[in-house]
């Protein structure tokens, strides 16, 4: 029997704070594209992950089968210098930050809040925690 595969992420090894940003309504493109924009200033943050409903470039099922979904929704936006593929009506955003203390949280919490309140329309919910894992867990080692 060999040895464990290590994993191919580089995992931070600790948990690090993260804010759970859940919208009201799903997001534009446009507005998306505001707010990531906005969240890319503000420092110590390590990633930003998105969830939200999917845009397939294909529709899935029924009697449009195969042909292209030309949804308004689904384009290139622009973050930070950089062209991104936006494939969701994003819904939700997982900030995770990389900062020493409380003092540094706070503030950095209020900038997130601050960009929010000027993008999201509709509302929010934020909360802080951990929702994603940042260590190797078992089901890595099996899936090697």
């Amino acid at each position: 029997m060999s040895a464990p595969a290590k994993p191919t992420v580089d995992y931070a090894g600790k948990p690090l704070p993260e804010v759970q940003i859940i919208t009201n309504r799903l997001l534009s493109a446009e507005t998306t594209e505001k707010l990531l924009n906005a969240l890319d200033v503000i420092p110590d943050i390590r990633q930003i992950n998105m969830t939200g409903e999917s845009l397939p470039k294909t529709i899935n099922n029924g009697p449009g089968k195969g042909l292209d979904n030309n949804h308004s929704e689904r384009r290139i936006i622009h973050v930070g210098g950089q062209e991104v593929e936006l494939r969701y009506l994003v819904g939700g955003f997982y900030i995770e930050l990389d900062v020493e203390d409380e003092e540094i949280l706070e503030a950095r919490l209020d900038q997130i809040k601050a960009a929010c309140n000027e993008h999201i329309e509709h509302g929010y919910s934020l909360q802080v925690g951990r929702y994603s894992k940042y260590r190797p867990t078992l089901h890595d080692y099996r899936s090697a």
